[in-house]
C-alpha cells in the first residue's frame, strides 16, 4: 500500500533527520510490517515472551507499548544488523525510534484487527 508509512517515515525523519536517516528505514519498516514481517514478528514475539504486545497492535483494542530493549529481544542480532547496515545508524539511535513507531504500523497494516495471510 503506497504511502501507509508516510506519516511514520515523515516523524522519524523528523526525530532522526540530523543523523543521516534515509529512506533505506523506510524499506525495512515496510518488511517488518509486510504479511510475512508480521508473521515473523509475531513469531519471534511469542518465543522472546512479548506476544502480547504484538497481538495488541494486530488486534481492534489498544497498542501496548513497546522498549527498544523489549524490541532488541524480539528482533535476531542479523536483523538489528540489517537495519544498522542499510541506514548507516547504529542500533541504539534506530530501535528507540522503530519501538515507538512500529505498533502503529503494524496497526495500519492489520485493520481487520487479523494478522495477514502470508503470500
Amino acid at each position: 500500500m503506497p504511502g501507509i508509512f508516510d506519516g511514520l517515515l515523515n516523524k522519524v525523519t523528523e526525530l532522526a533527520d540530523s543523523t543521516g536517516l534515509t529512506d533505506k528505514l523506510h524499506q525495512h519498516l515496510a518488511e517488518l510490517t509486510s504479511a510475512q514481517g508480521i508473521s515473523s514478528l509475531m513469531a519471534q514475539a511469542e518465543q522472546a515472551g512479548l506476544g502480547d504486545k504484538v497481538r495488541s497492535w494486530i488486534g481492534s483494542g489498544q497498542n501496548l507499548p513497546i522498549s527498544a530493549d523489549e524490541l532488541r529481544s524480539i528482533l535476531s542480532s542479523q536483523q538489528v544488523q540489517a537495519l544498522a547496515d542499510r541506514t548507516g545508524l547504529p542500533a541504539s539511535t534506530i530501535l528507540p525510534a522503530l519501538a515507538q513507531f512500529l505498533p502503529a504500523a503494524v496497526d495500519r497494516q492489520t485493520p481487520s484487527g487479523e494478522p495477514p495471510k502470508a503470500g
